[in-house]
């Protein structure tokens, strides 16, 4: 198992996939951050710098979409997210387009740019829209299955990326489903912890330290954010009585509120939701940050210890 940021798995799969000629991959002057660069030495012609100009960005997506391309548009969550709301929401979800928004540098994690550039309501703003598929991989071969599907589905996507190295979850060639979380643990029914992103690292080393208080945890790795697993959370909640969410991003609008929702309608349980709690991030070191916000697996065990006092 090794250790890579997702961002960079983006920019891997981009250029494993690239032989499509209907792709075209755009990014906001910042290719070699976003990792789009690896697309554009191997596909040039088809990859183009947009300058810092996301709104323009995201109507030339659509605007190539509606000539029969697979669009990539590429900045940072923060800014395709913001800046670029209006032209995702009016010329890319309305007209069910088929352009991709992948987003990296997204969370606390992003570390010493600081809260400008922390973005921690990404999730919630696009989930919010009508025709988004929303999804959170966790690692590496996570991120190239959420590409390969973005290619393979019509339609528009969000795909929200991170720029620290995070260890490998999986092995490569474990197949995934869009729609269909992933139980990780299944230490026993004490407490059901659904987590997306780096949060499910940090949720699993979080389960082993509980294991040693005799609490035993299911982990669930809930990348596809939208659509949801609606089963498998209801099942979780019937099983624990008590969920906890992790998420690298806002508590309010972010996975916390969408299991929450779902919970409501089908199965009410009590939540504890693990994430931002209203708050921007800031400048530091991510080990530090995820200190500091009480996200490290050491901090979301003792949370979840106080919850069941």
């Amino acid at each position: 198992m090794g250790k890579s940021a997702t961002r960079d798995a983006y920019g891997k799969a981009l250029a494993e996939f690239g032989g499509d000629e209907r792709i075209v991959v755009l990014d906001a002057d910042l290719s070699k951050s976003t990792k789009t660069a690896v697309f554009k030495d191997a596909y040039p012609d088809r990859h183009f710098n947009m300058g810092i100009a996301e709104a323009n960005m995201m109507g030339v997506a659509a605007g190539l979409a509606a000539a029969g391309k697979i669009v990539f548009a590429s900045s940072f969550a923060v800014f395709a997210t913001s800046r670029a709301y209006e032209q995702i929401r009016n010329s890319i979800c309305y007209p069910k387009a088929n352009v991709k928004v992948c987003a990296s540098h997204a969370g606390i994690t992003v570390g010493d740019d600081g809260a400008s550039h922390q973005s921690i309501e990404d999730i919630s703003i696009m989930r919010t829209l009508p025709n988004m598929t929303v999804l959170c991989p966790s690692d590496a071969q996570e991120t190239r299955f959420c590409v390969k599907t973005a290619i393979e589905t019509d339609g528009p996507f969000y795909i929200r990326l991170g720029r620290l190295s995070v260890e490998d979850v999986y092995e490569p060639g474990r197949q995934f489903e869009k729609g269909k979380g992933i139980v990780l643990r299944d230490f026993g029914d004490d407490v059901a912890v659904i987590a997306a992103g780096y949060m499910v690292q940090q949720s699993l080393k979080a389960a082993d330290i509980l294991l040693e208080s005799g609490i035993k945890a299911k982990v669930i790795d809930m990348f596809s954010i939208k659509p949801i697993d609606k089963e498998l959370i209801v099942r979780c909640a019937e099983k624990t009585g008590f969920v906890v969410t992790c998420e690298e991003h806002s508590i309010i609008g972010g996975l916390g509120s969408a299991v929450c929702e779902v919970l409501s309608e089908e199965r009410p349980t009590r939540v504890l939701r693990i994430g931002m709690e209203d708050t921007f991030g800031k400048s530091g070191t991510p080990d530090a940050l995820l200190e500091l916000f009480g996200l490290n697996g050491a901090a979301i065990a003792e949370k979840i210890k106080r919850a069941m006092k």
